[in-house]
């Protein structure tokens, strides 16, 4: 907030080395001793910032008040590490129980003590990272605001979430996958998506084939050679309009086959297959679109 002067009307600058407030333009002292309401430590990057804040833990969407309220640890201990007394223990037994009791008041807090703990269920499964956590409890938090959970089951909405969030970082994870760590099937977690997406306005792009190759490269323990070969590929396939209609996955497999014959790293569309999460029909079939419609130098009937 700009405080002017009372006698040139111009500005007034904090002289921190004085402590008081002076007119730049005049020079007319407003005030001496001026007390400085910012922190006594100095912090040089984010980093430093973040680790010499003495406001609490920071807050959280994983949790259902967003890690604000306190907790009761469960280790029977002292503040200095010693056993308490059965007296004393069961009286913190008790206060642990209220104070559970209390977190956790009514309905909308029970869903989301739940669905929240699904969600990091099914991320620590994926090994997925904390920002996108947090996302996908935000996306969450979002569809219980606008009412979008009746009629669903809350592990459909937060396999969903979850996916959103794949999405729109940019994570490659195919409902198949998110399927396989939720407690629900893949068809429910995909009408649950459409869904909480179209209600949200989450304006996600759709999923790239290209998005899935780095993940599929590595789990192939393929070389950097290959990498670049199946990623040259698929763009000619985008030029020529080859990607319309096709999954992603089955497109950026056949890519791979196609680049390990290529780089002479051949694997077997078994392989490939497993590891892209799609049939081997389907390598086959996106394999010979890609050798009848791009100049690869490579003849289909030895193959």
């Amino acid at each position: 907030m700009e405080i002017n002067c009372s006698e040139c009307g111009k500005n007034i600058l904090f002289d921190e080395n004085r402590g008081s407030l002076v007119c730049q333009e005049c020079g007319l002292v407003h005030s001496e001793k001026h007390i400085d309401q910012g922190p006594e430590w100095r912090a040089f990057d984010a980093d430093q910032k973040k680790k010499r804040t003495r406001t609490g833990a920071p807050m959280t969407y994983m949790i259902h008040d967003k890690g604000l309220s306190t907790m009761i640890d469960w280790k029977n201990k002292d503040i200095f590490g010693k056993e308490i007394s059965a007296k004393i223990r069961g009286q913190i037994y008790r206060l642990r129980k209220w104070q559970s009791r209390i977190r956790v008041s009514d309905a909308t807090e029970r869903n989301l003590t739940f669905a929240l703990s699904e969600l990091d269920r099914m991320a620590s499964n994926l090994d997925l990272q904390k920002n996108l956590r947090e996302s996908s409890a935000k996306i969450y938090r979002d569809a219980v605001g606008a009412h979008l959970i009746r009629g669903r089951s809350i592990e459909g909405v937060a396999a969903a979430s979850l996916y959103a969030a794949c999405r729109r970082f940019k994570v490659p994870r195919t409902l198949n996958e998110i399927a396989e760590v939720a407690r629900v099937d893949k068809k429910e977690i995909g009408r649950s998506f459409r869904f909480i997406s179209r209600e949200l306005e989450l304006n996600l792009n759709p999923t790239k084939a290209l998005d899935f190759l780095t993940r599929f490269i590595s789990e192939l323990e393929l070389s950097t050679d290959c990498q670049n070969t199946a990623k040259k590929i698929i763009k000619m396939a985008e030029l020529r309009g080859l990607t319309s209609g096709r999954g992603p996955t089955g497109l950026c497999a056949a890519a791979i086959y196609t680049a390990s014959i290529l780089t002479k790293e051949r694997r077997t569309q078994r392989k490939i297959a497993k590891v892209s999460q799609v049939t081997e029909v389907t390598v086959r079939n996106r394999f010979s679109e890609l050798i009848e419609n791009l100049d690869l130098g490579i003849n289909l009937k030895k193959k």
